[in-house]
């Protein structure tokens, strides 16, 4: 139980009817799970309005309403608060109830298009390497120490966020590290916590469905640079052009790192090869077992978050060279046949990019390239075409297929991926909806040497159709595929 008043700490209130010296029990945005001295927080959102819900939640036993406009009839003894923002005012009154966990531990977002998931996991394992309690907060996990729970959203909402940091603090958690979409730094769910730094890997076409604009997708995550507090670092990535964006208006220390350009931490690529890579980082050789530049990048950015938090720098070197690739990034295996194949959840035009043209600089040139590839249905359709050319041109074979077509026609989602395809590429392209089907030819065209690249779904186990999540797992399917395609 808390006090109401506690719990509005910090938020910006419009007005009050009612009294906020008012003992609560729990705070939800869902009026379904409210029951007796419980707070409402009525939420504008894209499909539901919260604020359609107050009479439900007040039925239900709501002693208070957070709301941004005051119902046209108050219930007598129910505390009605006015606020600018309630995404906002969740946030903050999350924070409060949970006590501000993430002041009681170093906390690290990490943001971009591209190795999120990556950096973010790759951190957690360096740190635990290196003796640390730490924790995650990933699109495939959540890590309160050793202890896992599934995840939900790539940001979770802030009461979940704020929950599960109250559990690390409990469990003497030191370090989080977490990544932050731009829908979540857009929605308000990281207002009120302390974070000890920020990290941007990459800004590439994507969420143009949410944001509308490419400009309005790199403002939203300029925001939570902006945010940073003093005490904190701001490490950016400046070989993308994006990265001194990010840091125009930050207050934290500003930090770089780059491959191309000059910063403060530095990678040069030795050798790039299917059993791994051999880096210079400033000066200092390491070899790790992932694979491509892009992971040359994320292994970066791991590196100068260490070095940032005083790690020492050979022991930093000797866990990096130690750590894995993350499921569904670049997972690969060969089969007896010596066929590669390769998952990855490229699901963007850069990331499809990149993994074709790392395996491209790897391979010799006599093997062929077949990509298996679609498009997640109600998510932005302007990368469709793009993504299609980008597998076209840089494959010896495209097999365009279903990703998780949702609400979608699966087949309209490919007819738009083929409108991509230069007249060149025609005839290296064909569509099988699907997806089992279409990894299936991909196995039965491959011979030995051969690599197929199987993207846009990595780690998901699932395959979503009108609301329904089927069981599926590319690297499953194919290596069951390859063992009986090839018998």
């Amino acid at each position: 139980m808390m006090l109401l008043k506690d719990i509005l700490y910090k938020v910006s209130i419009n007005a009050v009817a009612g009294n906020t010296v008012a003992f609560v029990n729990d705070i939800h945005f869902d009026s379904r799970k409210v029951s007796l001295d419980d707070v409402f927080v009525a939420i504008p959102g894209t499909v539901v309005d919260g604020h359609d819900y107050i009479t439900k939640a007040v039925e239900s036993g709501a002693i208070a309403v957070i709301c941004e406009k005051l119902p046209a009839q108050l219930v007598n003894g129910i505390t009605y608060v006015e606020v600018e923002n309630a995404h906002k005012a969740l946030a903050i009154m999350a924070s409060n109830f949970y006590k501000n966990p993430s002041e009681n531990l170093k906390l690290v977002g990490v943001t971009g298009t591209n190795g999120k998931t990556t950096v973010t996991t790759l951190l957690y394992n360096l740190f635990k390497k290196a003796g640390y309690k730490v924790g995650l907060l990933s699109t495939v996990k959540v890590m309160v120490g050793a202890k896992e729970y599934p995840a939900t959203h790539t940001t979770p909402d802030s009461l979940t966020i704020n929950k599960y940091l109250k559990l690390m603090n409990d469990e003497g958690v030191e370090f989080c590290f977490m990544e932050v979409s731009s829908h979540g730094i857009h929605q308000q769910r990281t207002a009120g916590l302390h974070f000890a730094g920020g990290v941007f890997t990459n800004l590439s076409h994507d969420h143009l469905d949410y944001h509308k604009t490419f400009a309005e997708y790199r403002d939203t995550k300029k925001v939570f640079f902006d945010e940073l507090p003093k005490s904190a670092f701001a490490l950016v990535n400046v070989d993308d052009k994006n990265g001194s964006v990010m840091i125009q208006n930050t207050k934290a220390k500003k930090v770089s790192y780059a491959l191309k350009s000059y910063a403060d931490y530095k990678a040069q690529i030795l050798e790039n090869q299917f059993t791994g890579l051999l880096l210079k980082v400033n000066d200092n050789e390491v070899w790790s077992r992932l694979i491509g530049s892009f992971n040359a990048y994320n292994l970066l950015a791991v590196y100068a978050v260490a070095d940032l938090f005083e790690l020492g720098t050979i022991e930093t070197l000797q866990y990096l060279s130690e750590l894995e690739s993350v499921g569904g990034r670049f997972q690969y295996f060969i089969s007896e046949e010596k066929i590669t194949a390769i998952v990855d959840y490229a699901h963007t035009p850069d990331a499809l990019k990149n993994v074709l043209e790392t395996i491209n600089t790897i391979r010799t040139g006599n093997e062929n390239l077949i990509t298996v590839v679609g498009c997640g249905g109600d998510r932005d359709k302007t990368k469709r075409p793009v993504m299609a050319n980008i597998a076209s041109t840089l494959s010896t074979k495209a097999i365009f297929t279903s990703d998780n077509p949702r609400t979608e026609d699966p087949k309209k989602i490919i007819e738009e991926m083929e409108a991509g395809v230069e007249p060149q590429n025609y005839n290296k392209t064909i569509s099988i909806e699907d997806r089992k089907q279409a990894i299936k030819t991909a196995c039965q065209f491959a011979t030995s040497n051969d690599i197929i690249l199987i993207a846009g779904k990595g780690h998901e186990t699932y395959q979503e159709v009108n609301g329904v999540k089927n069981d599926f797992d590319d690297l499953k399917v194919v290596k069951e595929l390859l063992i009986n395609v090839k018998k």
